[in-house]
């Protein structure tokens, strides 16, 4: 849940409850900056939300994408440095993360979307003299950048419970990795169901977005519990500049305006910026054109309430936010994951 959806408040309430309560460290500096009105750069931000979310107490770690290939490496430093239980890396294959500083004790754990893909982090972290400490593997139904191309997503194969099998596989063959599935997951029944199917462990954002301690801004938490199976789709033409399917709430302000090309071209964050042939951070699609995409950051930053005055929201949600009709408290959630009270939510 980038973005300013998963921040110290959220992670440490997930924590609290026995959970593992994860920030997301996309954009963060900006939204740490704005909190404290002290400047903070990324390593500084990492430390900063990373140290209050494990200061109530519980497993906090974080989630760093390698698309935010700007401020990869000093978040990756900032996180571990602030003793973060676990690292989670995706959005592209963190190949490199192991050699970007020693991880103390800090897991580190990738995302996946295949047992290929396990293959290859496997095999170019053993000459790092590094194993996975668990893996996630991301399925289709997920919300945000969806590790697939557009026509993968709804094939039989990729449904994740077909996935499983081939990740879990592979993970033995490298000394038994754990196995942490995400993506549509959503009752205490479905953890259970993936448990009994081989899983170690679920990652769940959706059901996270709508609890009072999400720093999303009310409208946004309000989009969710509006929303209706026709209203989420994954956004391709116009779509995220990272080249990524990317599943959204389709009346989200920004991506109207993307759909309708009402919005000229803007780049003026920065984050998903790529190097040019003289290697500074320059390339963006989104400076250039909003015919195939969107201004990610301005959008979800947005959509936090960093800047709601002077750019639209985009909501990203997961496909089963549908079913999502009121907002709860993690403690509430949290004892409906683990069954110990009736399902309040359909």
């Amino acid at each position: 849940m980038g973005v300013g959806v998963s921040l110290a408040p959220l992670a440490s309430a997930v924590a609290r409850e026995g959970g593992v309560g994860i920030v997301s460290s996309a954009c963060l500096d900006r939204l740490v900056s704005k909190r404290t009105g002290k400047k903070f750069n990324s390593y500084e931000a990492a430390y900063e939300e990373v140290s209050l979310a494990k200061a109530a107490g519980g497993i906090a770690g974080i989630n760093i994408m390698v698309a935010l290939v700007r401020d990869y490496e000093d978040s990756v430093k900032g996180a571990i440095d602030a003793g973060a239980d676990l690292l989670i890396s995706g959005a592209g294959l963190p190949l490199s993360l192991p050699a970007i500083t020693p991880p103390k004790d800090t897991a580190l754990v990738p995302i996946v979307s295949s047992a290929r893909a396990l293959d290859l982090i496997c095999k170019k972290w053993e000459r790092y003299g590094y194993r996975p400490d668990a893996v996630v593997l991301e399925g289709p139904l997920a919300g945000g950048h969806l590790g697939f191309k557009i026509d993968q997503i709804d094939t039989e194969a990729n449904k994740l419970e077909n996935l499983l099998p081939p990740v879990k596989e592979m993970a033995m063959k490298y000394g038994g990795i754990p196995v942490i599935v995400a993506g549509g997951i959503y009752t205490h029944a479905d953890i259970m169901r993936y448990l009994k199917m081989g899983a170690d462990g679920v990652q769940m954002g959706t059901r996270f977005l709508a609890t009072e301690e999400s720093s999303a801004t009310a409208a946004y938490k309000e989009a969710v519990v509006a929303a209706k199976d026709e209203d989420i789709i994954v956004a391709h033409k116009p779509g995220s500049p990272c080249g990524l399917p990317f599943r959204v709430i389709k009346q989200s302000p920004m991506y109207v305006s993307a759909a309708k090309r009402l919005r000229k071209p803007k780049c003026d964050k920065g984050y998903v910026l790529l190097k040019d042939a003289e290697g500074k951070f320059t390339r963006c699609p989104a400076k250039e054109s909003n015919e195939a995409c969107f201004c990610i950051c301005n959008g979800l930053l947005s959509s936090a309430g960093y800047n709601p005055d002077k750019e639209e929201p985009l909501y990203t949600v997961g496909t089963n936010a549908s079913r999502i009709d009121r907002i709860i408290p993690v403690k509430d959630l949290m004892a409906e994951l683990a069954g110990t009270v009736l399902s309040s939510v359909s």
